[in-house]
């Protein structure tokens, strides 16, 4: 009482205040008057604004209880009308029953009764009195019926018997039922998806990692960027931001919010547009499993499934498909990919400034994003999701305004990919062994193979030696391929000088482009010959020679334009000269050359019609199945097929590839386009040494060469084959170690010829130097092992043949047992073939009939200068 009172008297004290206020102010001058009368006027309109505006949430609520009530007592009555009607259906059932069992009595028992009827008028009396009787008690009891409804106490009763007394108005009662009930199904429940919906797992991205698996190269995903993580690896404090900007009553409501539907519904109203009071719980509904159209029917579809939603799914469960699905700007989707996108960072490391920073994001992530709205929005809105969380009590003020004065390092906008061609090659195997649904919204994680240091240094020199020689050669583009050919694995590939040249089709990855390999492809060549009875040592003849045919003539040239007679095989492949592949490719035909070729790893020569210069490099190769094929080289005779991936994980972190695993469904031993065994032995062993032993000999290829090119590597035994196909379109290098193999390649994307490019001089043996030099001290300069099966020998270098005595030059050479000579040389004296050369020359005789003539003379320079 005392209080009522106090606060009565406070009130009358106000009004007095309030009333000398405004006599004061009618003292004011006339300069004043206006401003007063407008400022009270405005006043006066809030407070009647602020009565009406509780008269009308009061009168809501009243109607809301009202159609309640109204609705379970139309359900009351129908119900009691019901039992009513089961009751006398019930009673006409039980005289049925009674009937059927005095069935076989009844036609005597209705005779006896017809009988007595007009025999005996009382009887007759009695049965109409009976009658009557019963008749009067089922008007009775349905009058009584009535009357219980007409004289309730109870508005709401009283209302719904009034609506059904009459026949017309029960069926305009009952048309509008079925009316309404059939709308609200067509309207709204036909369509309506079901909850369960939000179990199924969204679109996922693939990442793509180096063979750390720590080192991101891109992610893949079709619309949305977005990676799962669990509740409980995601910061108290980012929840709590989200909870205070977006749902402070999240885990005390049960799907909606009635205070935000009203507030909406006032809002629009006044707007004059579609306004959400959208909970956690609804717009997880709304952008999961329903559209984002603003409309009446979406909303009440959204409000529905959330209500079933909440029955179904905890709050934690609610609360982490929410931050996991929700759209934080741009393509990242989900409060993880939002993490590493704004800060490069895991959404576990997060502190509180960047914490409300995203917070606030998921209600306009255009209006407050800083990358569309600038920095000033997102500190805006940042404040105002910092002001909620002291409100909620989640902060303290000084907690707030420290994190508002931190400062925000937000990364530029970008789409970063590291290696793209690489993950581009790795994006398609991943195609072809999984298909494109699962690759773009599957979640994979897939570590590669490729080491980032590798990649970096072989970007830097492709990119710096074009930039070099790209005006004075007309080079325009530059590749490199770099694997560990023990293991298959791709450590670097490089498939241009710039993946984002538009001009020069700088994303066109000239790694797995077919280009014409030149003499590189030589090496296949001499691989089935000296399987199959020649040696290192075999003499052949560079001499001219020409191929014809019913359609042409084939004259092979080498590449500087002359003949040097009879040279070994050795020399042949180490100067690459090209008379002399020709000529050993002549003696057993096209046919095996390119069976050999497909067991080590080349899959482009599909075709057929291929002729004699197939060996010097006429029909198109890929840069990595020439890898392959030199890796089986550099693996004494086995194939090993390249291999991008280390391991591969499905979205639950199940382990879907590993190369090392014992269990062969989880090995990835092949590229999705090579389908032969892996370490197939195609070539034997000791042929392989024998190439390996050719191509790294520096004094046998310094006669073309020179001894101090770019293709000689101090500090190891390196095999290298270089290639320049016709015209000079393409320009190779290639080489290997036991655990390293670099490949290399310069020329222009749409085969327009280079200038003055030199092999082994210019062009791709730079490259290759500046790669696998600094390469082997970083993996180790390993040594070939000598295979058992071969004979070592001293030969006469000139002839080919064993030594005899004062032979001019000897060395050793390595044969497979059979093809090792049987024959000792026998050579004049320098001095007569000097004599001999120099009497035909005076004589005028042709260059080519003077080699011939001095075959097996020993010159003291037995080989022309290229």
């Amino acid at each position: 009482m005392k209080k009522t009172k106090i606060k009565k008297n406070l009130k009358k004290k106000s009004v007095k205040k309030i009333i000398k206020k405004n006599k004061a102010r009618k003292k004011l001058p006339l300069f004043f008057l206006p401003f007063y009368w407008v400022g009270f006027l405005t006043l006066r309109l809030l407070i009647l604004y602020k009565n009406s505006l509780v008269k009308s949430v009061t009168a809501i609520f009243k109607v809301c209880h009202f159609t309640g009530r109204l609705s379970f007592e139309t359900a009351l009555l129908v119900v009691k009308i019901l039992l009513f009607f089961c009751r006398k259906i019930g009673h006409l059932i039980l005289f049925l029953v009674v009937i059927t069992v005095r069935l076989p009595a009844l036609p005597f028992l209705l005779l006896w009764e017809s009988w007595l009827m007009l025999t005996n008028p009382e009887i007759k009396k009695q049965k109409q009195l009976w009658w009557q009787s019963r008749w009067q008690v089922f008007v009775d009891s349905f009058s009584s019926f009535k009357r219980g409804f007409e004289l309730s106490p109870d508005p709401g009763i009283r209302f719904c018997y009034a609506l059904v007394r009459s026949p017309q108005r029960f069926l305009l009662t009952a048309l509008l039922i079925f009316g309404s009930a059939s709308g609200l199904y067509f309207w709204v429940l036909k369509d309506l998806p079901s909850p369960y919906k939000l179990k199924q797992p969204p679109a996922l991205s693939t990442r793509i990692y180096a063979r750390d698996c720590q080192t991101l190269l891109y992610k893949i995903y079709r619309n949305e960027n977005r990676t799962l993580i669990k509740l409980d690896q995601i910061p108290q404090v980012v929840r709590q931001a989200t909870l205070a900007i977006e749902d402070k009553e999240f885990y005390r409501h049960h799907g909606f919010s009635l205070t935000g539907i009203l507030r909406a519904f006032k809002n629009n109203l006044e707007n004059r547009r579609i306004q959400g009071g959208s909970t956690i719980t609804q717009q997880l509904i709304k952008n999961a499993v329903l559209s984002s159209e603003r409309t009446y029917t979406r909303k009440f579809k959204e409000l529905l499934l959330s209500l079933q939603a909440e029955m179904i799914f905890t709050k934690d469960q609610i609360l982490q498909m929410y931050l996991n699905e929700v759209a934080y700007g741009g393509p990242a989707y989900g409060i993880e990919e939002a993490a590493e996108m704004y800060f490069g960072k895991s959404v576990k490391d997060l502190d509180l400034a960047e914490a409300a920073f995203l917070a606030g994001l998921p209600a306009a992530p255009s209006k407050f994003s800083p990358y569309l709205a600038g920095i000033t929005a997102a500190k805006a809105r940042q404040k105002e999701v910092l002001e909620q969380m002291v409100k909620a009590g989640f902060i303290t003020a000084k907690d707030a305004k420290y994190a508002y004065l931190k400062e925000l390092k937000i990364l530029p906008p970008n789409n970063p990919i590291k290696a793209p061609h690489f993950v581009m090659f790795v994006k398609d195997e991943l195609i072809k062994l999984y298909g494109e649904e699962k690759v773009n919204s599957g979640g994979l994680t897939v570590c590669t193979t490729l080491d980032p240091e590798v990649q970096a240094l072989a970007e830097e020199v492709v990119s710096q030696e074009i930039g070099k020689i790209r005006q004075q050669y007309h080079v325009n583009n530059g590749a490199a391929l770099v694997t560990n050919p023990a293991t298959g694995e791709i450590l670097a590939m490089v498939g241009s000088a710039d993946f984002w040249d538009e001009k020069n089709d700088g994303n066109v990855n000239l790694t797995v482009s077919p280009r014409q390999p030149g003499s590189a492809i030589k090496l296949i060549n001499y691989a089935y010959a000296l399987a199959h009875g020649f040696s290192p040592s075999t003499i052949l003849q560079d001499t001219p020679v020409s191929y014809r045919n019913a359609w042409e003539t084939y004259t092979p040239r080498n590449y500087d334009g002359k003949f040097r007679g009879p040279v070994s095989l050795r020399s042949a492949l180490a100067m690459s000269l090209n008379v002399p592949a020709v000529k050993t490719l002549a003696s057993y035909g096209v046919e095996k050359m390119i069976n050999q070729a497909k067991a080590m790893g080349i899959t482009t020569w599909n075709k057929t019609g291929y002729g004699l210069s197939l060996t010097l490099g006429a029909a198109e190769v890929k840069m990595t199945d020439m890898a392959v094929a030199y890796g089986t080289i550099a693996n004494m005779g086995k194939r090993v097929n390249l291999k991008p991936f280390r391991k591969i994980f499905d979205a639950e972190g199940r382990v879907l590839a590993d190369i090392e695993a014992k269990d062969p469904n989880l090995r990835l031993v092949r590229t999705a386009e090579a389908a032969e065994a892996e370490n197939q032995q195609v070539v034997p062993a000791p042929v392989a040494y024998q190439l390996i032993d050719i191509l790294s000999d520096n004094e046998a290829r310094t006669p073309a060469f020179g001894p101090n090119s770019d293709l000689y590597i101090k500090k190891a035994k390196v095999a290298v084959k270089t290639g320049t196909s016709n015209d000079l379109r393409d320009n190779w290098t290639i080489g290997f170690t036991p655990n390293l193999l670099v490949a290399s390649w310069v020329g222009n994307n749409n085969n327009q010829p280079m200038a003055g490019i030199a092999s082994g001089i210019t062009g791709a043996s730079p490259i290759w130097h500046k790669i696998i030099d600094p390469l082997l001290d970083k993996f180790g300069a390993a040594e070939f092992a000598t295979p058992s099966g071969l004979l070592r020998l001293k030969i006469c270098a000139t002839t080919g043949t064993l030594t005899c005595p004062g032979c001019p030059r000897e060395k050793y050479e390595y044969f497979l047992p059979g093809t090792e000579p049987k024959k000792a040389c026998s050579l004049p004296k320098p001095e007569e073939c000097q004599t001999r050369k120099a009497q035909m020359e005076a004589a005028g005789r042709p260059a080519e009939e003077i080699v011939a003539a001095l075959a097996n003379c020993p010159l003291a320079t037995p080989f022309p200068q290229p």
